[in-house]
């Protein structure tokens, strides 16, 4: 983010934390056509998000992310011919689109007899129908309308809008809809009304605290029931309050309300942990020790140990150290690590000596043993000792592959490799890094090292790649056939409003059901959540649910899901104004705010690209521009962007400078210059003293080469050769 000094010039530091395009100019092209093959290389059963071989040659679905007015003449050619299902469909989307430009008339042309060739949406055109009159003002035939979902789809979701438009005038439609779609958005704006007029209803606070977790404005529900309704509150009810407060990170109220929930290990090791996150140190010991006592064997426990040993004195931690170690193996090799720091604070170096071999000799495969390697490696090569730190790290790529240190580890077995000479090592390492990590920040230095055109750190800003964004959407990998359609037809609202229906569990979605929720959080633009959704997949222990969550990301619609390209008719604008590369921008963009354009950081950071409204102002006095809105995609990029630019030119374009100012002040990166020299950015990146901004940094940068490896063909094509690796490894 952009931070605002009293100084001249403002600084820039970082919050922490595409493609429907115009064709700016000839030196930005993007096409909307060419990963075809990609879409088509196999059936339906096998790559359960891609669409159909006919879906994806589908002349509607390619449309979908055209405006309305652009798509209008070819929906209309498509129908007005035969009858077929694009012709249904072509019907359908024009409708909606006229109905959405206030034309209902011309939508009823369109409309007329339509659910008897459209089966699967055969209630949502009933209920297109009825948006239809309503927008030409004729509520009677919007009331028969209306009346005619219900009658016919009693049971199908959509009847809730039906419930909410016939409840207007008759209450007990409302009571219906909060019985029967408790989670239909529809519903929810009930609750919210009825509550507007009527505060103290603790029925309804709680129905949206169940079924909106994570809806702005849930919060201060929470809080009220919390505040005022303690006393009638049920357990679940409290199960319900806490999942919300975590969901939304609020962890020392998720921690007080999870001691309420059903006592389960789970439960009880989320009361200690949230006390121990919000800072209450003796409140998380308390939890800590009642989940000990209560679930002495469960999975949680052995993190809770060890989670209580950081908050006691060394002696007592030891103690709890050794019982995780002889326990819970699962545990173990983290609890031998910290009990190697306590015995080294206690002046025991041989007992923290053979502490750290147990790791290596016992637990070779764990994280921890690839965490301690890598600090031996890293202090070996600190000390010149560029041979040792090789032999050091080296292990780590063959026991630890899927330690998250992996990927760095075998990049630097391969700068290591060749400063030792060992060409034909380093080669194979870097191919290594593409060929088992090619999501990484370190596949993009290994590809750089392998000679591809992916841009250096000197040279990346001025690349132009070509951007082809996939013909048609990803399909939900679950959920009813009604709902993909209109996910795939770009009927965001209402595939959203369905979802809601259909998603049962939200406390503990299946793989599939988290996926296809991020999916279409996604397309309504809640993009922080959707993203967030897909990336916490990776986060799943159990190994049935870690095979499916691998089967998933070895589908390219995984990853375009997890790098999605909202905003990119700003970004493409003003990166060419700029002569900015528009993928590290939208890299960037991604790194700063998850494409959240009224996103606020404690700070007071704004937007998409978290500009400070001081650095703002001082920008916006530079460019003479005299009105513009923080919270305004395109402004915030014209702004976010201008500064960009400006920090590249601070550091003579050079690219890992101005993005680490970005997030850390040109101060701080002067002083590291200074303090650490700049010989080798590599070595630059990993000597950062700051960890926010080492991460930052890598952040970014991943994040420009996966859009680069995802919408570029020219480095698709390349990466192709490592597919089957790929393939085989991901199925392990």
């Amino acid at each position: 983010m952009l931070k605002e000094q009293k100084s001249k010039l403002p600084m820039a530091v970082g919050a922490g934390l595409l493609l429907v395009a115009l064709l700016l100019s000839s030196v930005f092209a993007v096409r909307k056509i060419g990963l075809l093959d990609i879409w088509t290389s196999g059936e339906k059963s096998e790559n359960i998000l891609s669409p159909t071989k006919e879906d994806a040659k589908s002349e509607v679905l390619q449309l979908v992310s055209q405006p309305p007015q652009q798509r209008a003449s070819q929906l209309e050619a498509i129908a007005s011919k035969g009858k077929s299902l694009e012709k249904s469909r072509a019907r359908y989307l024009l409708a909606s689109d006229l109905i959405q430009q206030k034309q209902g008339e011309a939508a009823l042309k369109w409309l007329e007899g339509l659910e008897s060739d459209y089966a699967i949406l055969a209630s949502h055109v009933v209920l297109k129908r009825a948006r239809a009159y309503e927008t030409m003002g004729d509520k009677a035939r919007a009331t028969a309308a209306w009346e005619e979902l219900l009658k016919n789809y009693p049971n199908d979701p959509a009847a809730a809008e039906a419930l909410y438009a016939l409840g207007q005038s008759n209450p007990a439609y409302w009571n219906q809809a909060i019985a029967q779609f408790p989670a239909h958005p529809s519903t929810l704006t009930i609750v919210r009304q009825r509550l507007s007029k009527t505060p103290n209803q603790p029925a309804l606070l709680l129905h949206l605290a169940k079924y909106a977790p994570d809806v702005p404005g849930t919060g201060d529900v929470r809080d009220v029931l919390v505040d005022r309704y303690a006393s009638q509150l049920k357990p679940e009810d409290w199960q319900a309050i806490a999942f919300g407060y975590w969901q939304t990170r609020e962890y020392g109220k998720a921690g007080k309300a999870y001691a309420k929930a059903p006592r389960t290990p789970l439960n009880a090791y989320r009361a200690g942990r949230g006390y121990h996150l919000k800072g209450k140190r003796a409140e998380a010991k308390i939890a800590y020790q009642q989940l000990i006592k209560q679930f002495p064997d469960a999975k949680e426990t052995g993190l809770g140990l060890r989670r209580l040993a950081s908050l006691s004195k060394s002696e007592e931690a030891l103690v709890y150290l050794d019982r995780v170690i002889s326990k819970f193996p699962d545990e173990a090799a983290e609890a031998l690590l910290a009990k190697a720091e306590i015995l080294d604070a206690m002046g025991s170096s041989t007992s923290a000596a053979q502490a750290r071999q147990s790791v290596l000799n016992q637990y070779a495969s764990s994280n921890a043993a690839a965490e301690y390697r890598w600090q031996v490696a890293r202090q070996k090569a600190a000390a010149g000792k560029i041979a040792e730190a090789w032999q050091w790290t080296t292990p780590i790529t063959t026991e630890s592959p899927d330690s998250p240190l992996a990927p760095e580890a075998a990049f630097w077995v391969g700068r290591w490799a060749a400063q030792l000479g060992r060409q034909k090592d380093a080669k194979a390492a870097f191919e290594h890094v593409l060929a088992r990590y090619p999501e990484s920040f370190f596949a993009w230095r290994s590809a750089r090292f392998l000679g591809w055109d992916v841009g250096d750190f000197t040279t990346v800003r001025d690349l132009t790649p070509e951007i082809v964004k996939p013909p048609v959407r990803a399909v939900p990998p679950t959920g009813s056939d009604t709902l993909k359609e209109l996910y795939q037809l770009g009927q965001n609202s209402e595939a959203w409003a369905l979802w809601q229906v259909e998603l049962k569990n939200r406390q503990e979605p299946t793989v599939t059901e988290q996926f296809t929720d991020g999916l279409i959080r996604l397309g309504v633009g809640d993009n922080i959540n959707g993203i967030n959704q897909v990336w916490n997949l990776s986060l799943r222990d159990k190994p049935e649910e870690r095979q499916q969550w691998q089967a998933l990301r070895s589908e390219p619609g995984y990853w375009y899901t997890l790098f999605p390209t909202p905003f990119i008719e700003p970004v493409m604008q003003w990166s060419s104004q700029r002569q900015l590369n528009p993928l590290l921008v939208m890299g960037l963009i991604r790194q700063e705010s998850r494409f959240e354009p009224k996103i606020r950081s404690i700070a007071g950071a704004k937007g998409l690209m978290q500009v400070m409204p001081g650095t703002g102002k001082w920008i916006a006095d530079k460019i003479q521009l005299k009105s513009y809105n923080l919270e305004n995609p395109s402004d915030n990029i014209k702004l976010g962007t201008w500064y960009l630019d400006h920090t590249h030119a601070e550091y003579n374009n050079h690219s890992l400078l101005a993005v680490a100012s970005y997030n850390a002040g040109p101060g701080n990166v002067a002083k590291w210059v200074r303090q650490y020299g700049f010989t080798d950015a590599d070595a630059f990146i990993e000597r950062i003293p700051f960890a926010e901004t080492k991460g930052y940094v890598e952040s970014v940068f991943e994040n420009y080469w996966n859009y680069l490896r995802l919408y570029n063909p020219e480095i698709g094509q390349l990466l192709k050769k490592y597919a089957p690796q790929q393939q085989i490894i991901s199925r392990q």
